[in-house]
């Protein structure tokens, strides 16, 4: 992973990277260094003749200067103070271009120290590559960018080093995120998924960072009455788990969240079994679980005051003679029994298990959190970039809303209309896993506010678009694993 610096010295990097915008005239470009002063006159010649814009996501190279060679990356149309995630994804567009280089500068105008943070996180989340599963063309891929060092006249203030200690762990987590969704299901099984969370739970400290970890395996979940992870796993061969990592700060009288992750490790969509176009995909519907656990690890490694829960039902949804039929009934943790109309309609069965056995905690929670690549409706209505947002509280929504726009991640607040509720009645069972097709997403959201406490503040985070980018990489964003919520549920604990 790419080492973050910062620095107001001489520029000693192998390439420099900076901003390039567009201006109100003509086909007019300017050049955006920050704090480092450049011959602003002759480079502008040259990218004109190049036929630069500063568009977003545009990434011109040009050799010579103060390094061997200096890119510049589109920020958009030029402006007096340019927002933290223009900063962020201009970083992030340039990081992704320099596979293969040693070290590089980044030199973008830095107002604040929210400014240097958004800077270090986009050229570490931009420098990602996943080679694990390449064999004979593995050595004609290049490695991420090695080093980066931020240009910033603030670099003296303990504000702008720790806001880079805190991007490279955001990185290092988003990271392990996006290694779990684009591994394969062939390798990436509920156990292999928890042994590969404990080795990361080791890294991040283990026990002294203040960490305890615990997993159920099949016996121990069917005993002791977790019908929904059983349920979906019990068609495959990989049987299921649920791993508990549990974070406690040294602080006392902390707030304490729960974290619950949707760790469908491939969804065939079971004996509804899904087409076969875009299945490859489903390797990603664990991007949830992927997603609280390793914000857990980073909370932890920042050493953040407040105590965080987190579950993570794993199962693999597959199709045989023994997985679950239509119409079949199931009894969650706690007792509520459904009748699975679609055994395609999954991840709210593993869900409902964690929301339930999280509750059940010695200690209050002050809200508890679903994280889950839950229904196609989400795309219909948000597309590929924006994930939704269901609460059954106001004031939580509204602090974990004003979280991902600090952070840089797009969600949408979306209702949870009481009158969908009553299609989700079962005349057998309590109540039925899929009822009103027209609102999918908002019908699949209040299936699980069954299993929360009205009195707990809860929210529910449909991810399934952006968690795994289909299309072209852009910004900060790969191809494959986003990482997406990890860096909203670390800024809500840290607002907390």
């Amino acid at each position: 992973m790419t080492t973050l610096k910062i620095s107001d010295g001489l520029v000693k990097d192998d390439v420099l990277v900076v901003g390039l915008a567009s201006t109100n005239t003509k086909g007019g470009i300017a050049i955006e260094s920050g704090d480092l002063a450049l011959d602003v006159e002759y480079l502008i010649s040259s990218l004109t003749d190049l036929g630069a814009t500063g568009a977003a996501d545009e990434v011109t190279k040009m050799p010579g200067g103060p390094a061997r060679m200096i890119v510049f990356t589109g920020l958009g149309s030029k402006s007096t103070s340019y927002s933290n995630e223009i900063l962020r994804r201009a970083a992030g567009s340039a990081a992704r271009m320099l596979n293969g280089a040693s070290s590089a500068t980044f030199a973008f105008p830095t107002k604040d120290i929210t400014a240097v943070a958004a800077i270090a996180e986009g050229v570490a989340l931009g420098a990602y590559v996943f080679n694990e599963f390449r064999g004979s063309t593995k050595a004609e891929r290049k490695d991420a960018l090695k080093s980066a060092t931020v240009y910033t006249k603030l670099a003296s203030k303990t504000e702008a080093r720790a806001a880079i200690h805190r991007a490279q762990i955001i990185a290092k987590y988003t990271h392990l995120v996006r290694d779990l969704i684009n591994t394969p299901p062939s390798h990436l099984t509920p156990d292999s998924f928890t042994k590969i969370l404990t080795k990361s739970f080791k890294d991040a400290g283990g026990l002294k960072a203040g960490l305890k970890v615990k997993i159920w395996d099949e016996k121990q979940l069917k005993t002791q009455g977790f019908g929904g992870i059983i349920g979906v796993g019990q068609g495959s061969a990989n049987p299921p788990r649920l791993l508990h990592i549990e974070y406690t700060p040294k602080a006392r009288n902390t707030k304490r969240y729960a974290f619950i992750g949707k760790g469908i490790t491939f969804d065939t969509g079971g004996l509804n079994l899904k087409p076969g176009l875009g299945m490859e995909a489903m390797k990603s519907d664990m991007s949830g679980a992927a997603a609280v656990c390793a914000a857990t690890l980073a909370i932890a490694e920042l050493g953040l005051p407040v105590a965080i829960e987190c579950w993570a039902p794993l199962a693999e949804n597959m199709p045989s003679d023994s997985a679950t039929r239509p119409s079949d009934i199931i009894t969650i943790f706690g007792g509520k029994t459904v009748e699975v109309l679609n055994p395609d309609a999954e991840g709210r069965l593993v869900l409902a298990d964690g929301l339930v056995k999280a509750q059940e905690s010695k200690n209050k929670l002050d809200g508890i959190i679903d994280v889950a690549t839950l229904t196609g409706a989400q795309v219909i209505a948000l597309g590929t970039r924006t994930s939704a947002v269901m609460t059954n509280n106001q004031k939580f929504s509204d602090s974990f809303l004003e979280a991902s726009k600090d952070a840089g991640e797009q969600f949408w607040p979306m209702p949870l209309p009481v009158e969908l509720r009553a299609s989700l009645d079962s005349p057998v069972a309590d109540l039925a896993n899929i009822g009103d097709k027209n609102g999918g997403m908002l019908v699949a959201g209040l299936f699980l506010k069954d299993f929360v406490s009205n009195e707990l503040p809860w929210l529910h985070l449909d991810i399934a678009g952006p968690a795994y980018n289909e299309g072209k990489a852009h910004g900060y964003t790969p191809v494959g694993g986003t990482g997406i919520a990890l860096r909203s549920l670390v800024r809500l604990v840290e607002q907390a």
